[in-house]
């Protein structure tokens, strides 16, 4: 009979994966590619991401490997901006292609794409181009087209990257866009493993239904995957009877184990990466999608729950909690609260926690 693991169990299971129960001595690198990318959509919040993750962790470091091209920001699980060492995102570009033609392919079923996409390569390849550019560009050698889709089957299709100064702490800069191939002058894994994929989320996400292996990298019939891999795989239960499926030796804390306040960035992956977010999301509460540059807006976990949502207000720090915290956990609020003041802006700054609202 398989062990059935409680929600909170799987909450701390997640939040030791995830790099969120104690702040790890490990390079940037390095836990980038533990945690499989990283949300970029907004440009800085992987930098809050990994504030939140590592001991010690400057923007310099994360500055560093993406204008020495160690890591890049691309379109990637569910067609969305990652943040993604330059190894990973050689591997994980062919393996999620499938999934990227599909978000498009209805949109595109009467053109003649071949074309398309070999100007677009010609363009960007020659020098980074701008969205508007590239849209100029098809335009002016498809004016009867839907550009805007043109421009966006090629972004897909060729696996664009955006290069800095974008996504670069402390500078400016509009998305400039290039092949992946390009800009990292190496050609994408001719043989990557869909197996070892599977793996590598349940390691940084774990314990998981195909479900969530599958509303996370936008691929479709991943039971046959995990099918494969069962025998090497540990099969358990959640609490209300829906198998899940785990690395043998991967860490499942204690559920009473303590789970510190921790701020977390638009879109951070802890948030995102499952069908049922329940294990850290409360039921009925949506995740917010605020536009923003990353690091002005995010969440908050208090024992491990997205439970407040934070901003700058000015120099202040204000956070907003769904229900009443008690006295200790305010106290955590505004200790954490000034570490990210301090990382953010370099100075000392108020922490004012609001009312429960």
């Amino acid at each position: 009979m398989p062990m059935t693991l409680s929600r909170r169990a799987l909450n701390r299971a997640l939040l030791a994966r995830q790099l969120l129960l104690d702040r790890r001595s490990m390079s940037a690198y390095d836990a980038i590619e533990h945690l499989v990318g990283m949300q970029g959509q907004a440009p800085l919040a992987p930098y809050i991401g990994l504030w939140s993750r590592l001991a010690d962790f400057e923007t310099g470091e994360l500055a560093s490997l993406l204008l020495e091209r160690r890591a890049v920001r691309t379109s990637l699980m569910r067609g969305t901006i990652h943040l993604v060492t330059d190894r990973d995102a050689l591997t994980l570009r062919p393996l999620l292609q499938p999934a990227l033609d599909r978000y498009h392919g209805r949109m595109v079923d009467h053109v003649d794409v071949a074309p398309v996409l070999a100007y677009a390569r010609e363009l960007v390849e020659a020098r980074p181009h701008t969205p508007a550019e590239l849209r100029a560009a098809l335009r002016q050698r498809w004016p009867d087209a839907d550009v805007g889709t043109l421009a966006l089957v090629a972004h897909l299709r060729l696996g664009l990257v955006q290069v800095p100064p974008r996504g670069v702490w402390g500078r400016t800069g509009r998305p400039a866009l290039t092949t992946l191939e390009t800009w990292l002058g190496r050609p994408l894994d001719a043989s990557p493993s869909l197996n070892r994929l599977v793996l590598r989320y349940l390691a940084a996400f774990g314990p998981a239904t195909v479900q969530d292996v599958q509303a996370w990298c936008g691929r479709t019939r991943l039971s046959e995957v995990v099918e494969r891999l069962r025998l090497s795989l540990r099969v358990l239960r959640s609490d209300d009877g829906v198998d899940l499926y785990d690395l043998p030796d991967a860490p499942r804390p204690d559920p009473d184990a303590p789970a510190p306040v921790r701020f977390l960035p638009e879109y951070d992956n802890v948030l995102l990466s499952h069908k049922d977010r329940r294990r850290v999301v409360p039921k009925g509460r949506r995740v917010p999608l605020p536009p923003g540059n990353g690091a002005a807006a995010g969440t908050v976990l208090i024992d491990g729950w997205y439970a407040a949502d934070w901003r700058f207000d000015g120099s202040d720090l204000v956070v907003q909690p769904f229900e009443s915290p008690s006295p200790s956990a305010v106290d955590a609020i505004e200790a954490e609260g000034r570490s990210l003041v301090r990382f953010v802006r370099g100075e000392v700054g108020e922490v004012r926690v609001l009312p429960a609202g």
